[in-house]
This record gives structure tokens, C-alpha cells and sequence, in this order.
């Protein structure tokens, strides 16, 4: 999806076509996090912070087998080619969204709402 925001001309935003991958690749691994570690919600996004920033540094990597594999289409697109911080601050933006979006699905019925009969 990341690589039809840059590909295909939506008439979107320019910031969004540049890092709307990052935004969405960062809501992506905040998601698999939170399929291995369903709760507390903090430790979810600690833990996706985390892994985003470390893919990002491992951009700063050099060694000729890791930047010959970065010069492929699969090696630009699984580990991208140069260290942004911008990337970091589109990871982060994904990641709270994510969070967000966790946080309105999973809240509890609210009073006069049918009950849940799993709760009983």
C-alpha cells in the first residue's frame, strides 16, 4: 500500500506520498506486536517504538553484501536505503494511530449498551 502512495498519482499531499508508507509500515508493526502481546496497551507501543527504531538503524549498517542486497527493489522495500529521522517521527505518527484506533475498538460497552454475553 506504502508503495502505491508514491507510485500511482493520487493527487494526495506531498508529505502524505512521501512518508505515508513509513506512517502505514509503522501501524503494521505496531499491529503484529500487539498480536503477540495483547495487553497493557503501553507496553504494545513501547515495544513497536523499539522495533521501529532499531530497522531504522540498522540502516546505518554498511557492509557490501548488506548494500548490495539494499540496491535490489526487495532490499529497498524490507530495509529501506538511508537512515531518516523523518522515518522515525512517520513510525511514530503510525504507531499512535494504531494505538488509537486500538483504543476505540477494544473499550467497554458503555451503560444501556447490550450486555456481552462472553462477560457473564
Amino acid at each position: 500500500m506504502g508503495t502505491v502512495l508514491r507510485l500511482v498519482p493520487l493527487g494526495l499531499p506531498p508529505a502524505l506520498v512521501k512518508y505515508g508508507g513509513s506512517i502505514l509500515w509503522g501501524a503494521m508493526v505496531y499491529g503484529l506486536v500487539a498480536t503477540v502481546l495483547p495487553r497493557p496497551r503501553r507496553r504494545i507501543v513501547v515495544l513497536a517504538a523499539l522495533v521501529a527504531l532499531a530497522v531504522e538503524l540498522v540502516r546505518l549498517v554498511h557492509a557490501p553484501g548488506l548494500d548490495a542486497f539494499r540496491a535490489t527493489l526487495a532490499g529497498q522495500l524490507l530495509l529501506g536505503r538511508i537512515f531518516s529521522l523523518w522515518n522515525l517521527t512517520a513510525y511514530a505518527a503510525g504507531i499512535a494511530g494504531a494505538a488509537l484506533v486500538d483504543s476505540r475498538l477494544r473499550r467497554t460497552p458503555t451503560r444501556g449498551a447490550p450486555s456481552d454475553p462472553q462477560r457473564r
